[in-house]
Formats: structure tokens, sequence, C-alpha cells
């Protein structure tokens, strides 16, 4: 973890007792709390302002979900398949994804605080408007995310695939990209500033600048 950035993880009660996510439906407000969820095929869902907390979902896969303005808290997804889930406008706060599948999770506008993405695939997902506060992706595959017009405090990259990445209109201003490969990113040179990259990284922006990097 950046030593910049420090990420409270989800709080979990020492036991859990079973689940299903279909017991949010015995809820009128939509509500899940106190489970693990464990090897389930959800599909088709729409939920308007559903409320999550302390639930631990494991093996699990969400096909065609639809699920704005959720309210996440406490919550581990392990092993989770949630690609194309819709989170917008989303409350998302202390919580983990771990070697999850995100291909075109839509986290557009959504309100994301001490979450921190570790070994998963989250290419062509979709952060457009977000507001991300100690936040890290660690060894989390990002090839063509959309992060645009993102508001960033205290948040890192550690060591993540960013090749591709839209970071227009977004303030790089101590972001930690430094350990991150990529070919090529999408920015405005006027937010770079205060991003932290290696020296590397430097002669490739400067590059792209039209500067001449002498051999010494």
């Amino acid at each position: 973890m950046s030593k910049n950035v420090k990420v409270t993880l989800p709080k979990m009660p020492a036991v859990l007792e079973e689940g299903s996510f279909r017991d949010i439906y015995s809820d009128d407000d939509f509500t899940l709390m106190n489970c693990e969820i464990t090897g389930e095929t959800i599909e088709d869902i729409e939920l308007d302002q559903a409320i999550v907390s302390k639930v631990v979902f494991r093996n699990v896969t969400l096909t065609n979900a639809m699920l704005p303005r959720v309210d996440l808290t406490d919550v581990i997804f392990d092993n989770c398949n949630l690609s194309n889930v819709n989170f917008n406008e989303g409350i998302i706060h202390r919580v983990k994804f771990l070697d999850c599948k995100l291909m075109g999770t839509d986290f557009t506008e959504a309100n994301l605080g001490n979450v921190l993405f570790e070994n998963s695939r989250a290419h062509f997902s979709s952060f457009v408007d977000t507001r991300l506060k100690q936040v890290e992706f660690k060894s989390t595959s990002l090839q063509n995310a959309n992060y645009h017009g993102c508001q960033f405090t205290k948040t890192a990259f550690d060591q993540c695939d960013l090749n591709e990445v839209n970071f227009v209109q977004s303030r790089l201003n101590g972001v930690d990209i430094s350990t991150c490969y990529f070919e090529r990113l999408h920015v405005d040179f006027e937010t770079l500033e205060g991003c932290i990259v290696s020296q590397e990284q430097a002669i490739g922006f400067a590059k792209l600048l039209g500067l001449i990097v002498a051999d010494k």
C-alpha cells in the first residue's frame, strides 16, 4: 500500500451467517446486512438505492445488474465477477475488491472512500466524474479505464497497467503512478502538476511535450 495512502479496510463481525443476495428483497428498503454469500449467480437485477453493509461476497457473479445509488459500507468482494455492473452515484465506503473481474463496471458519479482494488481486472471501467478519497488500485489492470473529470484525494496506483487510461480533466496532484506500466495515457498536461512519476515516465512525458532529452 502506498505510504501516502492509508486505506481503512472493511470492518467485519467475527462471525457472519450464510446468506443469499435474494434476501435483499425481503426488506422493504432493499437492505442486506451481516452475512456471507458464496457461489451465487445473480441475473437481471435492478435496485435503486439498495443498502449493503457488512457483507462478504465470495465467487459471486452479477449479470446485467443495475444498482444505481447503492450504499456499500464494509463490504468485501472476493473473486467475484462484477463486469458491467452499474454502481452509478453509489456511496462506496470501506470496500475491498480482491481478485475481481470489473470489466466495464460503471462507477460514474460515485463517491469512493477507503476503497481497495487489488489484483483485479478492470478494463474499460468507468469512473467519470467520480470522487475518490483514500483509494488504492494495487496490481490491477485498468486498460482503457475512464477517469474523465475525477476528483482524486489521497489516491494511488501501485503496479497497475494504465495503458490507454483517460485522465482528461482530472487533476493528478498527489496521485502516485510511479510504479505503473503504460505506453500511452490520455491526459491534459496542465493537470499533471504534482503527479508522482518515475524518472522513466518523466522522460516519456517530456518527449510528448516535444522536448529533446539528451543522453549523458
